[in-house]
């Protein structure tokens, strides 16, 4: 029995081996966004204390949501973080110097006041950097969500929380933000001037860097809806492009927009969207992620 037991648990280690490694290739898009994780930057600035704390912390090695380099030095790129304020409207722009003409926006965290003690955001992925816009949320809290709806599971690589909305008016950075004394919050860092604390640090590999994204995995969710409707109308003429970032990276943009296919379904509970994306991974696999979307 023994010989059996140790080909056993060798061949349940392979297949383990296996599977997590096709996991993390049909996750990899090969578009930046692979390198900057939206739910670790929402727990960072969940963490913090400010927006300029929050900037600290998207910097810091050891917190894993950065791990880009979008000019191609070999090393990390500086996030700064510029808050954008109109009444109970926040959109933080996360952004990276290029060069020292250029800059690109790689996600905004839109935030809003809905009540006295209530509010609600997204951290939102730019189209350049993730090939669409890409919406994620917290699912759950110190604080109890104030509209509760279904957790809808659609096969391995995509889980939706529909109808979920997290109130992170005690989150301490929100607050900090509705406080009357508060200036909005704009990084005076810029190419080649940086703070004395920073130090860039060698970007990881996807297979090393992958692992370190999908710990966030149950407390944040990707989903269709915008909950901040205002906050698209408000940023959008104010998005901040890079033409060098554009021309690297717009085969792998072209090849991930020109896989994906939007298809309506009627089910049992109504019409249903469904957005089907091939993903080649970095052996060279292709993987197919379908997202539903409830009409």
């Amino acid at each position: 029995m023994k010989p059996f037991r140790k080909l056993l648990i060798c061949t349940l280690a392979g297949g383990l081996s296996i599977s997590t490694a096709n996991a993390q290739d049909a996750d990899s898009t090969g578009l930046p966004g692979d390198q900057f994780s939206l739910a670790a930057a929402l727990d960072l600035f969940k963490k913090a204390s400010s927006p300029e704390d929050f900037e600290k912390l998207l910097n810091t090695e050891g917190n894993d949501a950065n791990n880009l380099d979008l000019n191609a030095d070999g090393e990390t790129d500086y996030v700064k973080v510029i808050d954008k304020k109109e009444g109970d409207l926040h959109v933080f722009v996360l952004q990276v110097a290029v060069s020292e003409t250029e800059d690109q926006d790689i996600a905004t965290i839109e935030l809003e006041k809905t009540g006295e003690s209530t509010a609600v955001l997204q951290i939102v992925g730019d189209e350049d950097i993730y090939g669409e816009e890409t919406i994620v949320e917290p699912t759950e809290g110190d604080a109890a969500a104030f509209l509760t709806g279904n957790r809808e599971e659609h096969g391995p690589a995509f889980v939706e929380y529909n109808g979920v909305i997290v109130n992170v008016w005690l989150w301490p950075s929100v607050r900090y933000v509705y406080a009357p004394a508060y200036v909005a919050w704009r990084s005076p860092f810029r190419w080649r001037a940086h703070p004395m604390w920073w130090r860039p640090w060698r970007p990881v590999s996807f297979a090393v860097f992958h692992p370190r994204r999908v710990v966030y995995g149950p407390r944040y969710a990707i989903v269709t809806t915008r909950r901040v409707t205002r906050a698209r109308v408000f940023y959008r003429p104010a998005r901040v492009t890079s033409v060098t970032v554009a021309h690297r990276h717009s085969a792998n943009v072209t090849r991930y927009r020109s896989t994906r296919t939007t298809t309506t379904v009627t089910g049992p509970r109504g019409k249903v969207s469904r957005k089907t994306t091939t993903v080649t991974g970095p052996r060279g696999n292709k993987v197919k992620r379908t997202k539903l979307r409830r009409n």
